[in-house]
């Protein structure tokens, strides 16, 4: 990350708003660097991933950038044609989540 890009993010985090819709976003963040990082392990192109699931490379994309939601099948396929498995687990909300339910 730029410089002046850390820097504003910096800044950004201290506003209490900002922090709040930053951290609701978290595991999707947390899924496009997944699925990403899946890829170039796989070491293969948008493009080629696209056609080995059998979309296009503007939806993988989308699907990298946490913009698109994927369903269960389609991770499946992109586990598959990336040589890895899907493993889904449910894990435990933390005490103030669970609180706000």
């Amino acid at each position: 990350m730029p410089t002046k890009l850390k820097k504003k993010f910096a800044d950004w985090q201290k506003d209490p708003a900002y922090r709040k819709a930053y951290d609701a976003l978290a595991s999707e963040f947390a899924q496009a660097r997944m699925l990403l990082a899946a890829r170039e392990r796989a070491g293969l192109s948008q493009a080629q991933l696209a056609k080995l699931i059998g979309t296009s490379q503007p939806f993988v994309a989308r699907l990298e950038a946490g913009r698109q939601k994927p369903t269960v099948a389609t991770l499946e396929k992109y586990a598959a044609a990336t040589g890895h498995r899907l493993k889904i687990e449910l894990v435990p909300a933390s005490k103030t989540a669970r609180s706000r339910s």
